[in-house]
């Protein structure tokens, strides 16, 4: 089913659009979010897997401006999640960032999640180096809860949340 936010649809990524990610290119620093074309079927697979919850960001005219999923998919190896959180995971088509909309992508994404997931407490994980991403979520309210490195790398990361139980304003959706 499809819900809107502020503009933008939500709906269950199908295999066109997940076909579609796989072309997009971020040039660095941010290339670690590029899709790798030696995985593409497994990726395939992993994205349309109902289970991992992965849905397409439309505009207003169908075009496919994101996606984001819910649940397990939102979280790294080795970081600490504990029960009663809803993690969040976004990316948005390469050549729509740093473009400062990146607060109503990620609006919309959290509205989504409240109403169709009944989340009153949200969570997102980002890379230490991903300043722009982190600068999003703390205008939303976000904040940090830990860091730490991803299992079997250097890489760090940074694990923001946000409690929403005596927030207002809910989004009605069809979910």
């Amino acid at each position: 089913m499809a819900a809107v936010a502020m503009d933008l649809k939500f709906l269950p990524l199908d295999k066109n659009h997940a076909l579609a990610l796989f072309t997009w290119h971020y040039d660095p620093p941010y290339e670690g979010y590029n899709f790798s074309p030696t995985t593409i079927e497994d990726d395939l697979t992993y994205l349309l897997n109902p289970r991992n919850a992965f849905y397409a960001i439309l505009n207003p005219d169908g075009e496919l401006e994101g996606y984001c999923s819910f649940g397990t998919d939102g979280q790294v190896p080795g970081g600490s999640y504990p029960p009663g959180a809803l993690d969040i995971g976004m990316g948005i088509r390469p050549d729509l960032t740093g473009q400062k909309r990146g607060v109503q992508y990620a609006q919309a994404v959290v509205q989504y999640g409240r109403a169709c997931y009944g989340a009153s407490i949200l969570r997102v994980t980002i890379a230490a180096f991903n300043q722009r991403a982190q600068r999003v979520w703390q205008k939303l309210g976000f904040e940090p809860v830990g860091t730490f490195m991803k299992r079997g790398s250097q890489d760090q990361f940074l694990i923001m949340s946000r409690d929403y139980t005596n927030s207002t304003g809910l989004r009605s959706f069809i979910c």
